[in-house]
């Protein structure tokens, strides 16, 4: 069975238990491989090389910036219910389409084939929120299912054209041009 070894050093068990000072002190590093039966049994290090192994260790879990992130950013939604308000309101970030969502929008016979994206529904929520209007819930969700409707029919369903690529040309000469 091959193993790799993590130094250039190497004693035997034997020899080693005989003179652990004396073997350890000719190791190169600070580090040496202790050998049992043709294999590697444990590895053996200095007190010098432990400090720096030590030291490495403490810098690496600092943090390289005192930058710190917001916590609130990198959490991940709770699965709970989210309350519905009653009456009217105006759109709010955490707004959430019903869980039964696409079974509604195809009684209102708009047919949607997968549910809505989070950027789909991110754009729908920013684009409602600066408008400032209010609706009640079912009427939002039937705002995004006709939002959806439209953005996912536009264009024949094919994704939107960027417009900052630059078109390759046509190399080929038609048959039976002249010219």
């Amino acid at each position: 069975m091959s193993s790799r070894l993590l130094t250039t050093s190497v004693a035997g068990i034997d020899a080693f238990v005989r003179d652990p000072r004396g073997v350890l002190a000719k190791a190169d590093g600070g580090t040496l491989a202790v050998f049992a039966d043709n294999a590697p049994a444990f590895y053996a290090i200095t007190p010098e090389r432990l400090a720096q192994l030590l030291d490495i260790e403490a810098r690496l879990s600092r943090p390289a910036s005192d930058v710190t992130l917001d916590t609130q950013f990198f959490e991940e939604p709770t699965s709970a219910p989210v309350a519905v308000p009653m009456g009217k309101f105006a759109m709010y970030a955490g707004w959430q389409p019903d869980a039964d969502f696409q079974r509604q929008a195809a009684l209102w016979g708009i047919a949607l084939t997968q549910p809505a994206t989070p950027e789909e529904l991110a754009a729908f929520i920013a684009y409602w929120q600066a408008e400032g209007k209010v609706f009640h819930h079912v009427q939002w969700q039937q705002k995004l299912a006709r939002s959806m409707q439209i953005n996912r029919a536009s264009n024949g369903g094919q994704p939107k054209r960027d417009i900052n690529t630059i078109s390759e040309p046509d190399n080929q000469i038609p048959p039976g041009f002249r010219g």
